[in-house]
């Protein structure tokens, strides 16, 4: 069985100084949307990563997310999920700005995109055999459609409800689980190109 659960970045400092960049000062600064928005800027940055596979554009995406979630802001229905609203619009960034442009990403010699350290490289010095197979989770991701990845990384990472990740994704709940399922059916068949599966 494939298992996510532990795929978490060290976005947290990196983020903040994205978003930092836009110097939202003054009166800005002390908005209230503002500070519940900034609260889930790990995950953002997370997601961000995985899709544009690049540190810098990652950043990058997260803070256009910030300024267009700013800019609409009214239209956020206050007692609903705003961290679902966030991924909803970085997605829509996303699709819109990037994926128009993306090309293949030069990949280091252990297989991680050029420009962003590896995910899992915050953790505590963890033995060899760990390691490796967490690198191969992570080479193994990068290579899922964004159809695919984006889906299995909000349910089974972030923990959003398949209802809140069928609006983000702006499809029925049932294309959500089989999309969930053949992602990680998908991850089955590249981890065994790199070697052993990791175990839930």
């Amino acid at each position: 069985m494939v298992c996510v659960h532990g795929v978490r970045g060290r976005g947290r400092q990196r983020s903040r100084r994205a978003v930092s960049r836009r110097r939202l000062a003054g009166p800005v600064a002390d908005d209230p949307f503002l500070q519940q928005a900034l609260q889930h800027l790990e995950p953002l940055h997370n997601l961000a990563v995985y899709l544009t596979r690049n540190g810098s554009e990652a950043e990058d995406l997260v803070q256009e997310t910030y300024v267009r979630a700013m800019r609409f802001s009214h239209r956020f229905e206050p007692g609903t999920h705003l961290r679902a609203w966030l991924f909803q619009i970085l997605r829509n960034t996303f699709l819109t700005f990037y994926r128009l442009r993306e090309r293949e990403s030069a990949l280091s010699e252990d297989g991680v995109a050029e420009g962003e350290a590896p995910m899992f490289h915050d953790a505590p010095e963890q033995d060899s055999e760990r390691s490796a197979v967490h690198m191969d989770l992570e080479r193994a991701l990068m290579r899922l459609p964004e159809e695919f990845k984006t889906p299995l990384l909000l349910a089974e990472v972030e923990g959003l409800p398949l209802e809140d990740v069928a609006r983000i994704m702006d499809c029925p709940v049932g294309t959500v689980k089989s999309r969930i399922f053949r992602a990680k059916e998908r991850l089955r068949g590249h981890l065994k190109d790199y070697g052993e599966e990791p175990k839930a």
